[in-house]
């Protein structure tokens, strides 16, 4: 998970170099280079495209092309850090849809933890004017979500390679917003071509072990370590574009992490 958010953040930084082509152009780009990347390992681990749940693989990739495509807008209404931090409200939702959908408990003292987690999200809106409420929402959005993709791979279990989810995912991508972006069509210029094509292979593999790591523990205990992509942003973001924090909005950004990390302890350790 920890390689994961690392490459997550990399391909964060390589939206944020081409924001000025529309999201759905954005989800093509980051689509393209993920299916051939993907396609060349099916075939040399001798895997079926199909797969063994081809309804439920593409009930995962429909609801994680909602939250990507959300997700990319946020990229370009707001700090990356921001954008990041917010989404990291995921677990809250995966939780509830958890509780629906896989049976599974949430502990009393896990709904303090997830309070405290919308009380930094109300210290990060309010403190950082670049922030506005119509963001807010789409992250709201982007976070329901994302939560639900982590459900789903719970669901998947090991009944399914990584590399066939990701597949699935990232063809549905392509498709979809290969097709949008036929009427909205941005030429890259230089540089550009590089940096989309990097986009497809760093998500690629973010994707891939990331879908290991859940594959590998359940989504409430694995996730946490997803946050050090926050970590990795902030440098990146004020590094790299100049973006920088409040210590205010850096404290938000920090309660919201430990509010999710405190969450799984008390699932953990059962207080």
């Amino acid at each position: 998970m920890i390689i994961s958010a690392a490459l997550f953040t990399a391909l964060n930084a390589c939206i944020r170099f081409v924001d000025h082509f529309g999201t759905m152009q954005l989800v093509f780009f980051r689509a393209m280079g993920s299916v051939i990347c993907g396609l060349i390992l099916i075939y040399r681990l001798n895997l079926s495209i199909v797969g063994n749940r081809p309804s439920i693989l593409l009930l995962r990739s429909i609801v994680g092309l909602t939250s990507m495509a959300i997700f990319y807008k946020t990229l370009q209404l707001m700090p990356m850090a921001s954008a990041v931090s917010l989404r990291y409200l995921s677990p809250i939702a995966a939780a509830v849809l958890a509780i629906i959908f896989l049976g599974e408990k949430v502990r009393k003292w896990q709904w303090v933890f997830f309070i405290s987690a919308f009380i930094g999200v109300a210290l990060l809106k309010g403190f950082d004017v670049r922030i506005s409420t119509t963001a807010l929402g789409w992250s709201m959005v982007t976070a329901i979500f994302s939560g639900g993709v982590y459900v789903i791979i719970r669901k998947i279990g090991k009944t399914e390679h990584p590399v066939i989810v990701v597949n699935y995912f990232m063809c549905t991508c392509f498709l979809v917003g290969g097709l949008w972006s036929i009427f909205h069509w941005v030429m890259p210029q230089g540089i550009e071509w590089l940096i989309v094509s990097m986009m497809g292979i760093f998500g690629f593999y973010a994707q891939v072990y990331m879908t290991k790591a859940l594959q590998n523990a359940e989504a409430n205990l694995i996730t946490p370590f997803k946050y050090a992509e926050a970590i990795f942003t902030i440098i990146a973001g004020w590094m790299i574009f100049g973006e920088s924090q409040s210590w205010i909005a850096i404290l938000a950004m920090f309660i919201i992490i430990l509010s999710l990390i405190g969450n799984v302890w008390v699932k953990r350790v059962k207080v």
